[in-house]
């Protein structure tokens, strides 16, 4: 068998730091990034004190260089709510999806708000299921073919919400986030990826008034049937995450997300490929046996958070692919290939996977 030439993966620095404004002067990480018409729009997560999120934006001038930044957020979460987290964008006809995680200091869910300009946005609500530990497990446990690694995270989450420091908690829901939207109707359907702890999974609606609580117990207990993708190599051995939007291709669509590996210096977060089929994502076509980058670098290594790199936002000029990353929960770093060179790569995994 030919051994495929190793993939090229340029690191081109820190595009973002932190500033001394009150609402980012503990960290811009997490982009989501849009193309429209000659313009490059970046939403990032920027934290201050005690992790409270919000959403800063930029526009860039070309992939590597920042134009214009607001001194405002554009987005902020509501009273009550400790933040709004990890955004990404995606335009759907001529309608710009953003997605992002709400967090309230125990729950944390996948939440969307829709855009006619990039410049008013309409909250539009939860995309996720607002279910208990319990309940999950109850429904998902009918479902033979799931594997037992997602009821791990159980007594983890359910010990975290019973944390008594006095104050009036929510009930501890299950955590879902990583809400991304498929550039085109699939099917004829909306469709976006979440994710439940360990996998990827899919979901299909008509429109967003079809994620009633009865979807969602029907979608639990054939819930095998919309794991998009499993942990599957030692890098992601804990537990994967959707990153950037999906990219169309003609081989099929362009996956990268993040991917977590318990080592004894704690996890490391890396970015991780997959080519999944255009008509049913939940169909495999390749994957990356390893890391398509990971932290190397000091400001990728140390932070807020060490050894983290997480991609989010994803720009295709020409056959580059520029990758948009949160490095270290504290910055936001670059980095590039060549989208035909990976996705050659991608389907000689599958060739040397599946036909040997």
């Amino acid at each position: 068998m030919e051994i495929p030439a190793m993939l090229k993966i340029q690191k081109h620095g820190v595009l973002l730091k932190k500033t001394s404004l009150k609402f980012e002067d503990e960290g811009v990480f997490n982009p989501a990034c849009i193309k429209a018409g000659e313009n490059i729009h970046m939403f990032y997560r920027a934290t201050r004190k005690e992790n409270y999120s919000t959403l800063g934006y930029c526009l860039l001038e070309n992939p590597l260089k920042i134009k214009h930044r607001y001194d405002k957020p554009v987005l902020l979460p509501e009273d009550g709510i400790k933040g709004i987290e990890d955004p990404r964008i995606t335009k759907i006809d001529d309608t710009y999806y953003l997605t992002y995680t709400v967090y309230d200091g125990v729950n944390a869910r996948g939440a969307l708000a829709t855009s006619k300009d990039l410049k008013i946005f309409c909250k539009e609500g939860f995309l996720t299921p607002e279910f208990t530990y319990e309940e999950f497990k109850r429904l998902a446990e009918v479902d033979s073919k799931v594997r037992e690694k997602y009821f791990r995270h159980f007594e983890l989450y359910r010990e975290r919400g019973l944390l008594n420091d006095g104050k009036k908690r929510p009930k501890l829901l299950i955590w879902d986030k990583n809400v991304i939207f498929f550039p085109k109707k699939i099917n004829g359907k909306l469709a976006y990826l979440h994710r439940i702890r360990p996998g990827i999974q899919l979901v299909l609606i008509n429109s967003l008034k079809d994620l009633s609580r009865e979807f969602w117990e029907q979608y639990f207990m054939n819930f095998s049937n919309y794991i998009v993708l499993d942990p599957k190599y030692q890098f992601e051995a804990s537990y994967i995450g959707g990153g950037c939007p999906p990219i169309e291709t003609k081989d099929g669509w362009l996956l990268i997300y993040h991917a977590v590996q318990d080592t004894p210096k704690g996890y490391v977060y890396s970015a991780g490929a997959a080519l999944l089929d255009l008509k049913d994502p939940t169909k495999e076509i390749g994957r990356l046996r390893t890391p398509l980058f990971s932290p190397k670098l000091k400001w990728e290594k140390e932070g807020v958070v060490n050894n983290v790199v997480f991609p989010t936002g994803a720009i295709m000029q020409d056959d580059t692919l520029y990758i948009y990353y949160g490095a270290a929960d504290e910055r936001i770093g670059v980095a590039s290939t060549k989208l035909s060179e990976l996705l050659d790569k991608l389907k000689r995994t599958y060739h040397a996977t599946y036909h040997n």
